[in-house]
């Protein structure tokens, strides 16, 4: 295990504190870039150095980075997909990212800034190695298994949810009867939600899975307990992740939420 100083691009979200919480357990000084209308407030103290970034500041980043020594640093937290048509001034380090582009989702950003980093000596790290337990399992995650009628909207939304994961539209489908009432696309899974519970309103299932490819150093897939508040609102009955890839954020109160809506919590075999 590794004293050297960690470095923390932080999004919006639990993840990034509960990634710096874990980092410091295990001993290491954290370097937080906190990006800008994203992340939340975040510690500042003898272990954790804060530093505020604009998303399209890549170069400050790097040199923020570098001064401190740092050769390893995560990704976490969720930059909303529509920043990325936002920028207004972006910088020598940004523009570096952009010439590189062939689509431009948050996927493809995200991909070539770790390209950027490695090349300036910053090994991007697999976020999820510090919340491994908070990877979903398979089968049921709660109290409720799902019914037959909801494991058959699994199944369906499922294969729909890999398709529209394969054309890295989104993550996500909501499913009633087995019919696609919502995609996930730049909105993200608790909007789409709400879209379908205006559509078809209640009775409804929700899947969530990772893209063929998916590289879990920028772009895990997540839920957490404001999902579950989302799906109870909108009357949703079950939801499905990706057993071995999604991250349960806050885990025991997303179960707890879940089980106290009676809302089915399952891990999908990937």
């Amino acid at each position: 295990m590794t004293s050297e100083p960690l470095g923390l691009i932080a999004g919006n979200g639990a993840f990034p504190r509960l990634v710096l919480d874990e980092a410091r357990r295990r001993g290491r000084a954290v370097l937080v870039l906190a990006i800008e209308g994203e992340a939340d407030a975040l510690p500042d103290d003898a272990d954790v150095r804060l530093h505020w970034i604009g998303l399209g500041e890549v170069s400050k980043a790097i040199r923020l980075l570098k001064e401190a020594g740092i050769h390893e640093a995560v990704m976490a937290g969720q930059v909303k997909h529509n920043k990325v048509f936002n920028i207004l001034k972006p910088d020598l380090g940004l523009l570096r990212v952009l010439k590189r582009l062939g689509t431009r989702n948050t996927t493809a950003v995200l991909g070539a800034v770790a390209d950027v980093l490695a090349e300036e000596g910053i090994q991007l790290l697999d976020s999820t190695g510090f919340l491994t337990p908070l990877i979903a399992g398979v089968g049921t995650l709660g109290r409720r298994t799902p019914s037959a009628a909801e494991q058959a909207d699994i199944d369906f939304g499922l294969a729909a949810a890999r398709e529209v994961a394969r054309l890295d539209i989104g993550q996500s489908v909501v499913v009633k009867g087995k019919a696609v009432v919502a995609v996930e696309a730049m909105e993200g899974t608790d909007e789409a939600i709400r879209r379908a519970a205006q559509l078809v309103g209640a009775g409804l299932t929700v899947v969530k899975v990772a893209r063929p490819q998916q590289d879990m150093r920028y772009d895990v897939p997540v839920v957490g307990p404001r999902t579950i508040d989302v799906m109870r609102e909108a009357g949703a009955t079950a939801l499905a992740v990706e057993a071995g890839k999604t991250l349960l954020l806050e885990r025991e109160l997303l179960i707890a939420g879940a089980d106290a809506a009676d809302i089915a919590v399952w891990g999908a075999r990937a």
